[in-house]
């Protein structure tokens, strides 16, 4: 039961970083693309790589921490349902090139994101 509540806590503040860095986002850009979505989930998928490639791995937090930061705060954190939704509005409102750029930006940025986190916890080895 107390896992439950790790998660919960985590996802809570997870959503609630994630409302605000969106609409801080679009304060910068126009609200023409999911600009905001786009935001959180390369960040979010930075953080997360950094939490398991460098703090789990090096055994750095507690078990329950991890739950709180990856399933919890980072799921909360991140938007991919969002970026689904949002894909699927822009392709049925015939919107075909900026559907097809935040299909390519949110993969290949996030993987960055991933990709970039690990190699920071190699070079921190």
């Amino acid at each position: 039961m107390i896992n439950y509540l790790i998660v919960s806590l985590g996802a809570a503040l997870g959503g609630g970083l994630r409302y605000w860095a969106s609409n801080v986002t679009y304060r910068f850009l126009p609200s023409t693309f999911p600009y905001g979505t786009l935001a959180v989930n390369i960040i979010g998928s930075f953080i997360l790589g950094i939490i398991i490639f460098v703090f789990d791995q090096k055994e750095l937090i507690s078990p329950g921490m991890k739950l709180f930061l990856t399933i919890g705060f980072c799921g909360g954190f991140t938007t991919f349902s969002t970026f689904s939704l949002e894909t699927i509005n822009l392709l049925k409102d015939s919107q075909f090139i900026p559907g097809l750029l935040n299909i390519l930006l949110n993969l290949f940025l996030c993987l960055a994101g991933m990709a970039l986190a690990y190699f920071i916890s190699k070079v921190w080895s």
